[in-house]
């Protein structure tokens, strides 16, 4: 047999001659789950149904031909007699009894009984067939029916054989006939309808035929208006597929109950079977859609199911395709009708309640339109297990599987038509039923959930539905039972087949649910739209109610590998998902992560599959709202399993990213699921189709033909998501919300629809009436917070992170979410329960951590097992689920402390057991855990038995055996379903085929790919469905919905594009690099364009980098020779990128402008300006003619130059940013050219163009820009290359010169910032053609632009005295030219504008250059002219009679001009120039100084005079030399002259200059204290000097303040060190170096600080080398060379009567005292005779050191100055002689005895020093008056006495002489003369 099956006759069809390649799918069937349906679809689109149409149009077209069958309500001109079916009008011809023209079937919008589409009123226009008819009659609401329709139908009844049998027939027949013909029958319309339908029941073709078109006319005529609802009943009237025939008793007997329009509609749908001819269906069809769309007369609830399951069973079973075509019409029309008047009805709901009409009001009690009356308000939920009165035992859910089983489904095989009616009967028999049923009563994958948005009805006992209450209940019904037939699995593989009736009926309820929700959102999202229960007061919104149904729909038809079953389903998903995502955030989230993302993700998914979701994401990606909310909703909640936005992404981007080689492998894959193309065979089976077209359905038959195309799609995808990022975030962040978000969400119709791979931009949002997200209810702007979604996405992020960290390493995971506050804290209990309910973990990992041996470890696990409920389970069902949690380790030790913990745990909650103590359970989950792995471990070969197993167990119990039937079942339960993780069996193991010819032959014929698929798809619904129970159980619990946020605030995409970026990146820089083709290189360009608007917008630099870089990479600029068309277009777009975002683009600046100088070398080398480079002996390649000319094309030039010229538009900032990149990019170039004659210098030249287009920019800005231009041209004028300098200079006269034409205010100094490279160039490019041309350069600007120099005088003069420098004759004296003629011509501008320092500064700069000193000595004249031009220029108003100066003017004219002399004294190399300089100076200083104020004086000395002499106290100022040579000539010369000039200064003005006695104390103290003696001696000699000239001004205070001088200069040069031991140490294996006393006498003046050291300092420093000891030992000598230095100066002073007269005694006391000091220190030395031998020892010196010198001289002018104050009459002296005494007596008697004691022989130095010292000594006793002398006698006498006997000089013999006169006239031995 060829596999097909035999068909009844009833069912074949005369049409099925084509043939469709099967498909199989096997969905598992669960309990509880929908009836199973089968039903059939055509699969060419219909056009579009008008919901307004009249009866019924319906047409499909094919072949360029359009068949159309158009159903009317009634005419009366056909004849009635003819026992065939009134023929179809052809090409939409509507048959109407009041049209007079052909109605086309695509715009009728005609209603039944009216005329131009209003209802005819008895004022009305006659009907055109009045003339026909004479008689008519009136029925109910002014309705006139002719009594021909009528009439007719019965004659022919009447005529019949069926009436001559039927006697009931017969007289109703005759008594209608004679009412009629007496025109009384418009009041009994029963009566007039019974003969109808007594003929329908017999049976008989040609009467139902009659009877029928006679009853739709009669519809149309509102006929059966008026008594619709007089007889109310409790249930519906039987169903005529459980009661396919009826008697005439029983049908009398049912309509004395029934109402009438329930009568009609089962009489009408009782006349089809699935034997019926193909005339009555299509009346049947004619008459129930004339019904339920009347205007008039209202189906209701069961009756309207009814009539819809009708025309289904007529479709499904019609072998007709013409009957077909109008069944499928029809019923869309109907459903269209359905939930079309719920929204024209509630406009009328007011009126509607206040009054409602006879159709509604008395309908209520009826089946058709009827609510039961509330006894009492009731909560939602109602009592388990409670019925529902007034209804059958039909309820929410399908019939049940036994009544299925009995009345429908005899044997699934056979498949009969019977059957298939039976499946749509049940679904369809429904009357009315409860919104909300209970537990018992509903599908247990079907949850109910709670209702919200009620509207409040409690406190009224009964509720009276509204016109739309029970529309909307009616559509609510019809959507259910379309959503139930959806759910049929297609079990067979026969059932594939696109001509079967399972497949037809399946793709005809999806395409009807899919026309809902296009055309109908509004309904189902209205809040309004309430369903009531019909037994309690609950009530739920109408999106409430149909959300179990459609989410089940999904689930189970989404994973479909029939393509038109899964396409279909992903369009009902994305009206879902565009329209209901308010409302179904959860479920959306389940389908999205456990369906639709897996598919785009599976190996085994078809293209077709992933090109379909990707089509719809495509249409998600457009919505910016949408998208926008699909991140804050799934990605920033924490309760959402996955980051959807983010993952869509991902997923998305490496569909776009796929190799080009696996796309061509797989494109033309033959045993790809894919359905066969569209072909004749296809075609020709159009009938047997239930496709209905609905607008905004992708055209997925151009979609998914290959990989490369998918890819596209992909691309497609990924540009759409950065468009409507730019879209949200830029435009949101300009205008108002209200308009973005239309703007964002217009509304495509169907006609404007195109396929999503053809045009990208269209179809934003589906839907053909209006935008569904328009209806929902608004969130607060105020719950749009930014921050609190950033902050949410943060912790959920973060949380993640730790999730990773924990399944990489469990204890560095607890500490880190224990550290983020994820587990509340550290405690067992917290950590277990984060474990146990967690997602995300690894359960590996749990089962790693929690089996670790630590204390803490297992406390956790203690608590982890803790938290498991085993009570009430059996064993392995509590072990089963236990091993649920984690996985089991796989060591010994660890499975033994989770099997103690578990059955420590399961006997605590379990007491009835067998186990008679935990150790019994404990073995035994430890022997079953080993059984499990012996069972279905495939590596073990010899398995263990069931005897074994039970013998392994015995005596466990406490050493009884347990059950052997508890065995034996947990032996059976392991063996056949093995304890495996969750994720285990949800994962399934795809097929793998082995290698070989016998498994090749096996699978010959078999769809590989399919198969997996299948398996796959079959655990993802599975999964899905199990998903769902639980969403919906939570939601029946918590009683509330998911809060869905809406999205209103731009600052959203900021972090959509932080998470995804990488996505873009990815998937956009891809494909480029792998194809030509230019469609796929736009798009990726327009993609990178949006993504660095984002990336600018938000000022993301990491993001803006990358994409720009990318792009830049993309150019090929830097490899012409591979470029290529693509390549070209990256130019451009790179451009429009420049000047599109170039106030965010930064840093980014620096790749745009590269690429601009790159594209203009490559312009230069194609157009053969410039050679290419040749580097390592290779061409560069060039780039092909065509891309060579694209580049010089007016497109591309003009972009380039508008980046710069645009630049005027910039911000600050950016124009900021721009100049730093140009400036780089221009360095590069030029270091590129290294030293070519023809350097590149393109962005060179445009900086200067960007300066002329930027100069009217404001001041502050211009600021910031010149210091970033200014560095770029320091460095572009010192360029190696001279042909660059020269024109960096240039560019930089043109711009200095644009820049003097801008007016500069007093106390600016931009001129002078700009002018600055001219500065820098002069002193770092040592090329002097550079540094000429700067000098003409500055010179042009001098005689052009003087008049407007202000603040650039200072940098000119400064590059003036750059000059100077210049080792270059001629550059020197041009600029000094220069000098001279400005400070001749322009010294007023210099001095208004500030300048008068600077021009100081350069005139002294010329004076301290030795090379040319001609230069030098005219310099310093010009400066010593400018004191006298500048006292008598009035700008500096130092003229005599101009007001004296402040310190200001001091400060800015002649500090600057002294400053100059000091600095030449200071720096000038030339020793005639310094000369004139110091003389200049002081000169100037005694001129003018009587004019200076003190505090000018102070800054004189401060700043001027006292640094000259720095360089004696720091050798920092010693660097200025460049050797010693030059600085002991500059001390000699200059230094010295200096201090003499000094002192000379200071006695001059003295009166001025006494407040800075100090510093000039001070400083000659530095100058003595020098190891230097020349210094030292000046500085000696100087001080003396001061002193003496300067005696007779010295106060009191000042003489104390030069004693403590003195004092200071004695104690610092008292050479305390030769007392240290330490210095007498002999160093081992040294040999004693002799210092010389004469080496610091040398030529060479350094100067050398000596610090003052005590007696306590020198023994405290321990041993000293060699070196440390000579540097030491000269330092003694050079202290004792200055003590006799001061004790000479000391003695001159005193000497001098002058000095003497003027010092105050008690200040000569203390003089005296460091004297003394100096006396007693040198007279200790040279008494200790060891100690000087221990120095010569060592080589301090070549002979015995002593200091006789300056004992002899210290105490020579101690005697002589005591002496003297001693006889001084004074009578401060006077006052003071008891301490001169003190003083002079001691020191008297040692110097007399000490010389006793000299030996004449050896001491003759000795005694030659104190000769005079003693000759004073004793003629200062012979001076004392008697009384005295007389003292002193007793003590002085003797020692004078030993002189005698001494050898004594002449003078000491006189002295001697005197003294003893003076004894004898004191003892009286002489008389006084």
């Amino acid at each position: 047999m060829d596999g097909t099956r035999p068909r009844s006759p009833a069912t074949g069809s005369p049409h099925d001659n084509h043939s469709v390649t099967p498909a199989a799918e096997h969905v598992q069937g669960t309990p509880g789950a929908p009836a199973r349906e089968e039903e059939f679809e055509i699969t060419a689109p219909l056009a579009p149904v008008q919901v307004e149409t009249s009866p019924v149009t319906a047409g499909l077209e094919s072949d360029g031909a359009t068949k159309s069958a158009t159903l009317t309500s009634a005419r009366g001109e056909h004849d009635q007699s003819k026992s065939s079916p009134p023929p179809i009008p052809p090409k939409g011809v509507t048959d109407h009894p009041h049209s007079s023209s052909p109605t086309m079937q695509t715009r009728s919008t005609e209603t039944v009984g009216s005329e131009g589409g209003r209802p005819q009123t008895p004022s009305g226009v006659d009907p055109p067939f009045s003339t026909l008819h004479k008689r008519s009659f009136t029925v109910s609401r002014g309705h006139t029916v002719s009594v021909v329709l009528i009439s007719s139908a019965l004659e022919i009844i009447l005529a019949s054989k069926e009436a001559k049998r039927s006697a009931p027939l017969h007289d109703s027949a005759q008594a209608a006939l004679g009412m009629i013909r007496a025109g009384q029958g418009g009041d009994k319309p029963r009566e007039i309808f019974e003969p109808l339908r007594l003929a329908c029941e017999t049976r008989s073709e040609k009467l139902m035929i009659a009877s029928l078109d006679c009853i739709s006319k009669l519809i149309s005529y509102s006929f059966f208006a008026g008594e619709s609802s007089n007889l109310p009943l409790s249930s519906p009237p039987p169903s005529p597929a459980l009661h396919p025939r009826r008697s005439i008793g029983a049908s009398l007997s049912s309509n004395s109950q029934t109402s009438l329009v329930d009568l009609v509609v089962h009489t009408i749908t009782s006349c089809h079977c699935e034997t019926t001819p193909e005339a009555v269906s299509l009346q049947v069809v004619k008459g129930l859609l004339a019904l339920v769309l009347s205007p008039t007369i209202y189906v209701h609830h069961s009756s309207l199911l009814k009539a819809v399951r009708t025309v289904y069973n007529v479709f499904l079973l019609s072998t007709d395709p013409v009957n077909q075509m109008v069944a499928q019409g029809g019923l869309t029309q109907m459903v269209h009708h359905i939930f079309a008047r719920c929204g024209t009805s509630k406009l009328d709901d007011v009126a509607e309640r206040s009054s409602l009409g006879p159709s509604i009001g008395s309908d209520t009690s009826s089946t058709s339109a009827h609510v039961t009356p509330r006894s009492e308000s009731r909560r939602s939920s109602l009592v388990p297990g409670q019925p529902e009165p007034g209804n059958s035992s039909e309820s929410l859910q399908p019939l049940s599987e036994a009544t299925q089983e009995r009345d429908v489904l005899r044997s699934s095989d056979q498949n009969d038509t019977s059957s298939q009616e039976g499946v749509v009967n049940a679904v369809f028999t429904n009357g009315l039923q409860p919104a909300i049923e209970t537990s018992e009563t509903v599908d247990p994958y079907v949850e109910q959930p709670t209702s919200v948005s009620a509207p409040p009805v409690n406190g009224h006992l009964h509720r009276v539905l509204t016109t739309h209450d029970m529309f909307v209940k009616d559509a609510f019904l019809v959507f259910r039972s379309l959503c139930k037939l959806t759910m049929k699995p297609l079990n067979s593989e026969s059932e594939h087949d696109l001509k079967s009736h399972a497949m037809r009926s399946k793709l005809l309820s999806l395409h009807l649910v899919l026309t809902v929700l296009n055309s109908h959102m509004q309904l189902i999202v209205d809040p309004t739209a309430i369903i009531y229960s019909t037994s309690s007061h609950d009530a739920m919104t109408f999106v409430q109610a149909i959300n179990q149904h459609l989410c089940l729909c999904l689930s189970r038809n989404a994973v479909s590998p029939v393509p038109q079953v899964f396409e279909v389903s992903v369009e009902i998903f994305w009206r879902v998902l565009s329209g209901m995502r308010t409302k179904l955030k959860k479920e959306i989230e389940v389908l999205l992560h456990e369906i639709f993302i897996p598919i785009m993700e599976m190996r085994t998914s078809t293209l077709k599959q992933k090109a379909v979701v990707l089509a719809m994401l495509s249409k998600l990606c457009q919505d910016p709202q949408a998208l926008v909310e699909m991140y804050l909703n799934y990605d920033c909640d924490s309760d959402a399993v996955d980051n959807i936005y983010e993952h869509l992404m991902t997923v998305t981007s490496k569909i776009a990213t796929l190799p080009y080689a696996m796309s061509q492998s797989k494109s033309n894959d033959p045993t790809s699921p894919v359905v066969t193309p569209q072909t004749k065979v296809q075609h020709s089976a159009i009938h047997a189709s239930g496709a209905i077209s609905v607008p905004g359905v992708v055209d997925t038959s151009t979609i998914g033909l290959s990989e490369g195309q998918l890819k596209r799609q992909g691309l497609e995808c990924l540009v759409s998501v950065l468009r409507s990022l730019v879209a949200w975030g830029t435009n949101m962040g300009k205008v108002s919300t209200d308009s973005s978000v239309l703007d964002t969400t217009r509304v495509q119709t169907g006609d404007e629809h195109e396929a999503m791979s053809s045009d990208p931009s269209v179809d934003r949002v589906a839907g053909a009436s209006g935008n569904p997200e328009t209806f929902r209810q608004p969130t607060p702007d105020t719950a749009d917070d930014p921050t609190r979604f950033e902050n949410a996405k943060q912790k959920k992020m973060a949380l993640s992170e730790g999730i990773k960290k924990f399944n990489f390493k469990p204890k560095r995971g607890i500490q880190y979410l224990v550290g983020a506050g994820f587990i509340p804290s550290s405690s067992p209990s917290d950590i277990a329960r984060f474990l146990l309910t967690a997602d995300g973990l690894s359960k590996t990992m749990i089962g790693e951590y929690l089996g670790e041996g630590d204390e803490v470890n297992v406390a956790v696990m203690h608590a982890f097992v803790d938290l498991l409920d085993f009570r009430n389970l059996d064993f392995l069902a509590a072990l089963r689920l236990f091993l649920q949690a984690f996985r089991l380790p796989g060591e010994a030790q660890k499975i033994d402390r989770f099997m103690l913990k578990f059955a420590e745990r399961y006997i605590a909650g379990n007491s009835h057991t067998p186990f008679k103590n935990a150790d019994t359970a404990y073995v035994l989950a430890y022997s079953t855990i080993l059984l499990n792995t012996d069972a279905h471990n495939p590596q073990i070969k010899h398995r263990m038995t069931k005897s074994d197993f039970i013998r392994n167990n015995r005596g466990i119990n406490d050493g009884e055996d347990l059950p052997e039937e508890l065995l034996s079942t947990i032996f059976d339960q392991i063996l056949n379903n093995e304890i495996r993780m969750k994720d285990e069996v949800d994962s399934v193991n795809l097929p793998v085929t082995g290698a070989g010819i016998a498994n090749a032959l096996a699978n010959v014929g078999r769809d590989l790919q399919k198969e997996a698929y299948i398996l796959q798809s079959s655990g993802m619904a599975n999964k899905t469905e199990a998903l769902f129970r639980t969403l919906m159980r939570s939601q029946r619990r918590s009683r509330a919905a998911e809060q869905f946020v809406s999205a209103s605030h731009f600052v959203h995409v900021r972090p959509m594009f932080e998470v995804a970026w990488i996505s873009f990146l990815a998937g956009l820089s891809g494909p480029p690099q792998n194809t030509d083709d230019l469609e796929v290189v736009g798009l990726c360009l327009d993609g990178f364009k949006n993504a660095i608007r984002l990336a600018c917008f938000f000022d993301l630099e990491l993001q803006r980098n990358a994409f720009v870089t990318t792009l830049a990479k993309f150019t090929f600029l830097n490899n012409l020779g591979e470029m290529k068309a693509k390549n070209m277009e990256a130019i451009k777009t790179l451009l429009d990128v420049a000047v599109s975002e170039g106030n965010n683009l930064k840093g980014s600046w620096r790749d745009v402008l590269s690429c601009v100088s790159q594209l203009e070398h490559m312009q230069l080398i194609t157009s053969g300006v410039e050679v290419s480079d040749i580097k390592k002996g290779r061409t560069r390649k060039l780039p092909a003619e065509e891309l060579a000319n694209e580049s010089r094309s007016t497109h591309i030039t003009v972009a380039a130059d508008m980046v710069f010229s645009f630049s005027q538009y910039l911000s600050g900032t950016a124009i900021t940013d721009f100049v730093r990149s140009l400036c780089d990019v221009s360095w590069d170039e030029i270091q590129s050219s290294g030293l070519s004659q023809h350097p590149r210098l393109f962005s060179l030249q445009k900086l200067v163009e960007i300066s002329y287009y930027n100069m009217n920019r404001i001041r502050l800005e211009w600021s910031n820009l010149w210091d970033i231009l200014g560095e770029h041209f320091n460095q572009v004028c010192c360029h190696s290359n001279p042909h660059v300098g020269f024109f960096a200079l240039d560019s930089l006269r043109q711009l200095s010169m644009r820049f003097l034409e801008k007016e500069e205010l007093p106390h600016f100094k931009f001129q002078k910032d700009f002018l600055k490279p001219f500065e820098h160039t002069m002193i770092h490019n040592p090329n002097p053609d550079i540094r000429d041309m700067v000098l003409q350069c500055l010179q042009q600007m001098i005689q052009a632009r003087v008049q407007n120099m202000r603040s650039g005088w200072r940098t000119m003069l400064g590059v003036f005295a750059a000059a100077s420098r210049v080792l270059t004759e001629r550059i020197a004296n041009s600029a000094f030219e220069i000098v001279t003629k400005v400070n001749k011509d322009h010294f007023t501008a210099i001095v208004r504008h500030g300048a008068f320092a600077d021009l100081t500064v350069c005139i002294t700069e010329f004076c301290k250059v030795s090379k040319y000193q001609k230069l030098s000595l005219l310099a310093i004249a010009m400066l010593r002219g400018v004191v006298s031009v500048m006292l008598t220029c009035p700008e500096c108003g130092l003229g005599a009679e101009s007001q004296p100066a402040g310190e200001d003017g001091m400060i800015r004219f002649w500090f600057p001009v002294l400053f100059g002399f000091y600095d030449i004294i200071m720096n000038g190399e030339d020793l005639e120039v310094r000369r004139l300089a110091l003389d200049s100076l002081f000169t100037t200083l005694k001129t003018h100084g009587t004019s200076f104020p003190v505090e000018f004086w102070d800054t004189i000395c401060r700043e001027l005079l006292f640094p000259i002499f720095a360089v004696l106290k720091s050798s920092r100022d010693l660097s200025r030399f460049s050797t010693q040579e030059d600085m002991s000539v500059w001390l000699s010369t200059t230094m010295i002259q200096a201090l003499r000039d000094l002192i000379d200064l200071y006695t001059f003005y003295y009166d001025m200059l006494e407040r800075f006695l100090d510093g000039l104390l001070d400083l000659l103290c530095v100058c003595i204290c020098q190891e230097n003696d020349t210094l030292a001696r000046i500085g000696t000699s100087c001080l003396q000097q001061f002193l003496e000239n300067n005696v007779q001004k010295l106060d009191a205070t000042r003489w104390e303040r030069v004693v403590s001088t003195f004092v200071k200069l004695f104690r610092t040069t008292t050479p305390h060190q030769l007392f240290d031991e330490s210095l007498r140490v002999e160093i081992d294996g040294s040999t004693p170096e002799v210092t010389d006393a004469n080496d610091s006498q040398g030529q060479t003046i350094l100067p050398a600080p000596l610090t003052p050291t005590t007696s306590e300092q020198g023994s405290s420093e321990g041993k000293f080398s060699a070196s440390d000891r000579r540097r030491i030992f000269k330092q003694i000598i050079v202290k004792c060379v200055l003590q006799l230095l001061l004790i000479e100066m000391t003695n001159d002073l005193l000497r001098n009567d002058a000095v003497y007269t003027t010092i105050p005694p008690d200040q000569l006391l203390r003089l005296m005292g460091v004297l003394d000091h100096s006396y007693q220190f040198a007279r200790m030395f040279n008494d200790d005779k060891e100690l000087r031998t221990g120095l010569w020892k060592v080589g301090f010196m070549k002979h015995l050191p002593n200091l006789l010198k300056q004992e002899s001289s210290s105490a020579a002018t101690l005697v002589h100055v005591l002496l003297q104050m001693y006889f001084d009459e004074r009578p401060e002296h006077q006052l003071a002689r008891p301490q001169i005494a003190e003083r002079l007596l001691p020191l008297s008697l040692n110097v007399l005895s000490d010389y006793a004691k000299l030996r004449a022989d050896t001491q003759a130095k000795n005694i030659a020093a104190w000769t005079p010292v003693v000759t004073e000594i004793i003629d200062g006793f012979c001076r004392f008056d008697s009384k005295a002398f007389a003292k002193y006698l007793p003590v002085v006498y003797p020692l004078c006495t030993n002189l005698l006997a001494r050898d004594v000089a002449p003078e000491v013999r006189l002295g001697l002489k005197k003294y003893f006169e003076r004894v004898g006239y004191t003892q009286g031995i002489m008389e006084a003369p």
